[in-house]
């Protein structure tokens, strides 16, 4: 943890998102948008269609979670399907989207290993990171410390900011993986 501005462990709280976090959300996401290479995305979507993926995300029955420091959002986290298509339902992707201050300090790995537990409990039993950008050290250290191998790199996959960037995948099995037939999911 960074000495300046520490996070004290007591004061953070990782919960399930709700309607008021939208703002929150919206914002932080803007700036990932607008200024990093995690998300390939490059216009900022508004509060309506966050709104909107939420919505998705949960009508599945997978969580979107955030943290909380002080009582304020300061990043969030969620899982959904890797694809659209139904056989895809027990292999979700994660998305971890933190704000510039609260970078680096433990946040990411506290809301990582709640979305992982969250989706074991929900019957996932693989999830997939898709990492913007090769240089993104954070969040491939990140992930690898929760667990999750390099599966490769799809090299030179987005344009953004005037540069080709990289896209690296990653895998973790969630429980019993594929060891054995799932339980039903929707």
């Amino acid at each position: 943890m960074s000495t300046e501005n520490p996070i004290i462990l007591s004061n953070i709280t990782i919960r399930p998102s709700t309607e008021a976090d939208l703002a929150a959300i919206q914002a932080i996401y803007a700036t990932a948008v607008l200024h990093g290479t995690g998300t390939f995305e490059t216009e900022v979507p508004d509060q309506a269609e966050m709104q909107r993926r939420r919505a998705e995300v949960l009508s599945r029955q997978l969580p979107w979670l955030v943290a909380e420091v002080g009582g304020e959002v300061q990043g969030y986290a969620y899982a959904n399907y890797f694809r659209p298509r139904l056989a895809y339902r027990f292999c979700v992707e994660d998305s971890i989207y933190l704000a510039p201050s609260a970078q680096g300090k433990g946040l990411g790995r506290l809301l990582l290993a709640e979305l992982i537990a969250r989706c074991e409990q929900a019957g996932a039993r693989q999830m997939l990171a898709v990492i913007g950008d090769s240089a993104n050290a954070g969040s491939v250290g990140l992930h690898k410390a929760l667990g999750f191998t390099p599966k490769g790199v799809l090299e030179s996959a987005g344009w953004k900011f005037g540069r080709w960037l990289d896209v690296v995948m990653m895998q973790r099995q969630l429980g019993l993986g594929d060891q054995s037939e799932p339980e039903a999911r929707a």
